[in-house]
């Protein structure tokens, strides 16, 4: 009796497109979040901006120069026809988008003196139709200032964070849409900076306390993550997430700057990477060692709560993001591969391995329908995965209904 032959998994699907033309490391990458245009920035300080419909350069730019290389990119609606980027020189520049492409020279250049592997983070907002109902905009609120074009920001200036306050309280609450967030220049340390005004607003835990020998943030090495969020409960006042050497990570909330109001240790070894999502409820994280970890925030309770731990065949996590509908969830590792995940489950959906090198991110474009992974092998994949359904009258109707 012949035995029945089993049915065959579905194999990954390949990239909808590569693009290629960066001649280093890819270490970021980002969307617009309106325009069809992916940026990625490189190891060698090339900023380029990519058309995501005709897959082509659309321009490209020298943002971060010598060997510092530009190690992280980042956009968001409140920007408008901004970007942001972040250099291992210490700096972070503000370019336009134009017709043409990128600007040739960055409107802003902030000085904030910190050298390290740490991304910074856009404050994030939750996005009120996504914790109830996901639509087929997929729209994310993360925060980020429109600048007025004025005189004095036109053309191309440099602030260094010496001239005038180096921390102050002002804008602290509010959406969010001047702030971002990245480690600061105590290793241990995470600024909270006004983009608009290019000032330090405050450093967490605070100067005074920091520099006790016994607190607890000396103890955990550097900030190697942050994510900057404001949800509801906190009355628009900004929270960090920051990870660090040793595998565990803080939540901060700027109203009680001395300590963190919770702590955790997920990972054993660096946690690496870490992501908030769209209803600042819960996040992901990875790190060195072969854990990624789903968690949910208790915000009544100031406390994390596990929901999943995903053991990994190969250690190695540089990269974490979740869709804005909140369904799906992906990770960058160092094997050469993309892990796309159930968010809601926890459980695994595919890897992708069409990398020849390691992965050092990945990004959701802000109509779920695109993913982009980049990597050490100078390449940008575009992916089409499990496209978000078009939201149907009847959830048009109960999405308003609950909005008002």
């Amino acid at each position: 009796m012949a035995s029945l032959e089993r049915p065959r998994r579905r194999p990954p699907p390949d990239p909808a497109a590569v693009l290629r033309g960066h001649r280093a490391a890819v270490n970021d990458a980002c969307f617009h979040p309106s325009l069809p245009l992916l940026f990625s920035g490189a190891a060698d300080g090339e900023l380029r901006a990519w058309d995501t419909a005709s897959h082509r350069t659309a321009s490209s730019v020298w943002a971060h120069g010598g060997t510092a290389g530009v190690y992280s990119v980042a956009a968001g609606a409140g920007l408008g026809n901004k970007i942001i980027s972040q250099g291992r020189d210490g700096t972070c520049k503000c370019w336009v988008i134009e017709e043409a492409g990128l600007s040739r020279r960055p409107i802003l250049t902030v000085k904030t003196s910190t050298y390290h592997f740490c991304k910074m983070s856009l404050v994030k907002s939750p996005s009120f139709t996504h914790s109830v109902r996901s639509g087929s905009s997929c729209e994310t609120s993360d925060a980020e200032p429109p600048r007025e074009a004025t005189e004095e920001n036109t053309e191309s200036h440099v602030v260094n964070p010496t001239e005038g306050p180096q921390e102050h309280g002002e804008g602290i609450t509010s959406t969010g849409q001047n702030m971002m967030a990245i480690a600061g220049q105590e290793s241990s340390q995470v600024e909270l900076w006004d983009i608009t005004s290019a000032r330090k607003i405050i450093s967490l835990p605070q100067s005074s306390s920091a520099n006790t020998k016994d607190h607890p943030t000396k103890q955990k090495g550097l900030c190697m993550a942050v994510q900057a969020f404001i949800p509801y409960e906190s009355a628009g006042y900004v929270n960090i997430l920051s990870s660090y050497e040793d595998g565990s990570t803080l939540w901060w909330d700027v109203r009680k700057p001395g300590l963190p109001i919770s702590s955790v240790k997920y990972h054993s070894e660096s946690a690496l990477s870490i992501a908030i999502d769209a209803s600042c409820n819960g996040g992901i994280s990875g790190g060195a060692d072969d854990k990624v970890v789903i968690f949910t925030l208790d915000h009544p309770k100031g406390a994390f709560t596990l929901r999943k731990e995903i053991e990994l065949e190969r250690p190695g996590i540089a990269g974490t993001t979740i869709r804005p509908d909140n369904k799906i969830a992906a990770t960058a590792g160092w094997d050469h591969r993309i892990r796309v995940y159930n968010y809601n489950k926890g459980n695994a959906l595919a890897v992708l391995k069409y990398h020849s090198d390691s992965c050092n991110a990945v990004t959701f474009s802000s109509d779920c329908k695109l993913m982009a992974s980049c990597s050490t092998d100078t390449t940008v994949a575009l992916w089409e995965l499990y496209p978000p359904k078009p939201q149907s009258k009847l959830d048009a109707v109960k999405s308003d209904e609950v909005s008002c």
